[in-house]
């Protein structure tokens, strides 16, 4: 009876040495930061790094800002409001060229011209073209002259050109020197009468001819000159 009291309480002693373990192992687990064999566990994300982290931020939109998206340098989205214009302002054009053209040469149609004797420089003549239409016209190039109807075009003295057309609003005047002969004794001169103005265009075309009378006892040679066109009295008679 009394060996069996004691087996018996050597069990249970053992038992409670057990119990004592096991409670002190999972303490120790604890303590360690460890827990016990079980099922296993879902993988954890594999943990960002630093860098990673800095480089998703710095490629991440501001807040509040759109992400922004390059476009050709071409058509209307280079710049400016969508509609042409660069920042609101209209684009510069170029010269309306089509204005310009709009001008009209100077004709027997929209001008007239007269011929006059001149006291100085000798032997010239001075010719005017007057602009009688309701518009502005260019006095373009030098007139075509023709003595009595002579088949051949008066010579144009090519140092007279002027810096510039010559533009007559209505009314104005544009002139031309006519130097009559050339040197001495060269050619005999002839005496004419008439003599015949032809107006030309840009491209230096004719666009008709006037015929004016000549002032009396005018001679030429057909080894003078006419000017260019010009704006003063002064430039036309000064060669």
């Amino acid at each position: 009876m009394r060996t069996h009291r004691i087996r018996t309480i050597a069990i249970a002693a053992t038992a409670l040495a057990a119990a004592l373990s096991l409670t002190a192992c999972g303490g120790e687990d604890k303590a360690m930061g460890t827990k016990p064999a079980g099922p296993a566990d879902t993988a954890a994300p594999a943990a960002t790094s630093t860098d990673d982290k800095a480089r998703s931020a710095s490629d991440a939109p501001e807040a509040g800002q759109p992400e922004t998206q390059t476009v050709p340098a071409q058509g209307k989205h280079a710049g400016g409001n969508g509609n042409g214009d660069n920042h609101g302002k209209k684009p510069e054009t170029a010269p309306n060229k089509k204005a310009a053209a709009a001008i009209p040469a100077c004709t027997p149609k929209n001008s007239t011209v007269k011929v006059s004797s001149v006291s100085r420089p000798i032997n010239h003549l001075l010719l005017t073209v007057t602009n009688t239409g309701s518009t502005t016209c260019h006095a373009y190039y030098a007139p075509f002259l023709r003595f009595d109807g002579a088949q051949a075009v008066y010579p144009v003295l090519d140092d007279s050109k002027p810096q510039a057309v010559v533009t007559l609003s209505p009314g104005k005047k544009a002139y031309a020197g006519i130097a009559l002969l050339g040197e001495p004794g060269q050619n005999e001169p002839v005496k004419s009468a008439n003599l015949g103005v032809g107006m030309v265009d840009k491209n230096n075309r004719s666009k008709g001819e006037s015929t004016v009378k000549l002032p009396a006892e005018t001679y030429t040679d057909g080894l003078g000159f006419v000017t260019y066109w010009q704006s003063d009295v002064e430039s036309a008679l000064m060669y």
